[in-house]
């Protein structure tokens, strides 16, 4: 029975540990609109999209499911169910106040969601219904009933936030009538998470959440989302991930200073560069007339880096002394603190390696899967999760779960493995043989018997939201519509 044929007998005839949930929820006699959407592996790429460089990006087999359903009773109601067997949460807000704050402003909706610490998750939710309306002009139902059922694991790197993102607002916009190309949605998306949520994050999750194809690698360009190939994993090879047990978040600290000294590193190179400022319509960010680079770090080869600037960025700069040096970051979602000292050299060269790293694994692909080449690709990966350590996103355990990969090596049908998305913690992509799965599972077994935690192996793909599109359920029947 698939996750969609499932939700389905979840809303219509709940099982008894979650009807209590589910009481009162949807009205039988209504329509539903649903939505799936998958969480993403990032295989290689992570934080350099938010830098410009090409990621290479596969769905999972988990994902998130949304229902929605018009309500008359003045609130937006949301549920939201796990697949872990945790207890189900769930929260209301005046529908008044959710259209109020679609025209007061993004900043205002960031605070309405973080009064209380217990519901600031639903801003991940409630968040699409005020970008929808503010951004398309769209009038909002008097009332919102929403129900979420994820089986993307939270916190493990694999972008379970996108997965309910996309899912929330494809199921709204169907709800509204309003149609959605792939990447505005996950453009929208990602506007959720950055000025709702306040979560820092690039573009492609939300693209790979939306777009990618069940068993293949989506090729994006993150300037800002190319979507330039799906790429099909060569015959005999494929992907896992295995969850060091480490919770990972995007709005973490290490992610932020990493992604802010990136910015601080891009800026103090344009000026070294010559490169004049444009008139900015932020006064937290300034705006550079840029024909060399076009406002991205990955499009720096690393031999121009090394011979032109490397020498010159400071390894650490205080936040005070850059600021009064070069005024702020052309980064609209980050801000320098005065007080803090941050990274500059490591962060502002990762992404400008990991671009040529990527693109080098992606040439790779195209050939037959001889041991060199399989060979070639782990030790690009290899590279890739030492410039994450090298940053401060590693963890113990993800560096635990890479090196046994390594040790394990070509005997048992294994080449590479990085961690994955924003690091410090979370997911590690492992490469290897197709007939590797009972390797890699025996390596995730003994990996959480050591460290007490984690070990969850991620196995197989599904398709994007945009394949499997909105579907419009009748409660009391067996009929569904796309």
């Amino acid at each position: 029975m698939s996750d969609f044929e499932q939700f389905l007998a979840l809303l219509r005839a709940p099982s008894p540990a979650a009807a209590p949930a589910l009481r009162d929820v949807f009205d039988a006699a209504l329509p539903a609109f649903v939505a799936r959407a998958p969480g993403r592996l990032d295989v290689m790429g992570g934080i350099a999209d938010y830098s410009g460089s090409l990621v290479l990006e596969l769905p999972t087999a988990e994902a998130t499911l949304v229902a929605v359903q018009a309500s008359d009773d003045e609130r937006l109601r949301i549920v939201s169910l796990s697949d872990d067997g945790g207890p189900a949460r769930s929260a209301a807000f005046p529908m008044a106040e959710i259209a109020a704050l679609s025209v007061a402003g993004y900043a205002e909706a960031r605070a309405y969601f973080r009064r209380d610490p217990s519901t600031a998750w639903t801003a991940y939710v409630a968040g699409t219904l005020v970008v929808l309306a503010r951004e398309f002009g769209l009038a909002l139902p008097h009332g919102v009933r929403i129900l979420a059922w994820s089986r993307v694991p939270e916190a493990k790197g694999v972008s379970s936030s996108a997965a309910l993102e996309v899912a929330a607002m494809l199921a709204v916009a169907g709800l509204l009538g309003r149609s959605m190309e792939g990447v505005e949605l996950a453009r929208l998306c990602q506007m959720t998470e950055n000025h709702v949520v306040g979560a820092p994050c690039g573009i492609m999750d939300q693209i790979t959440s939306a777009l990618g194809r069940a068993d293949h690698l989506l090729a994006l360009r993150c300037q800002p989302a190319d979507v330039q190939a799906f790429v099909g994993l060569p015959a005999g090879v494929a992907v896992w991930g295995i969850d060091s047990g480490i919770r990972h978040a995007v709005s973490g600290s290490d992610y932020t200073s990493v992604r802010t000294g990136a910015f601080m590193g891009y800026r103090i190179l344009a000026h070294r560069a010559g490169l004049r400022l444009a008139p900015s319509d932020s006064p937290d960010a300034v705006q550079l007339i840029d024909p060399r680079w076009h406002g991205y770090l990955a499009n720096l080869t690393p031999e121009e880096f090394a011979s032109e600037f490397a020498p010159h960025l400071p390894d650490r700069l205080r936040g005070a002394e850059f600021l009064q040096r070069y005024g702020a970051t052309t980064d609209r979602v980050t801000r320098v603190e005065p007080d803090r000292v941050y990274a500059v050299r490591q962060p502002t060269a990762h992404p400008i390696h990991e671009n040529a790293r990527v693109r080098r694994f992606a040439e790779l692909l195209g050939q037959p899967a001889s041991e060199a080449v399989m060979c070639q690709m782990g030790e690009l990966m290899f590279a890739s999760h030492v410039s994450y350590t090298a940053c401060g996103l590693g963890s113990e355990g993800t560096d635990r779960l890479v090196e046994r990969v390594r040790e394990a090596g070509p005997a048992a049908g294994l080449f590479g493995a990085k961690i994955t998305g924003g690091g410090s913690g979370g997911t590690v992509a492992v490469l290897g043989r197709s007939t590797a799965g009972p390797a890699v599972l025996d390596l995730a077994r003994r990996y959480a018997d050591e460290a007490r935690r984690g070990g969850y192996v991620f196995c197989g793909s599904s398709p994007g939201a945009c394949a499997f599109g909105v579907k419009r359920i009748e409660l009391l029947g067996k009929k569904w519509t796309t």
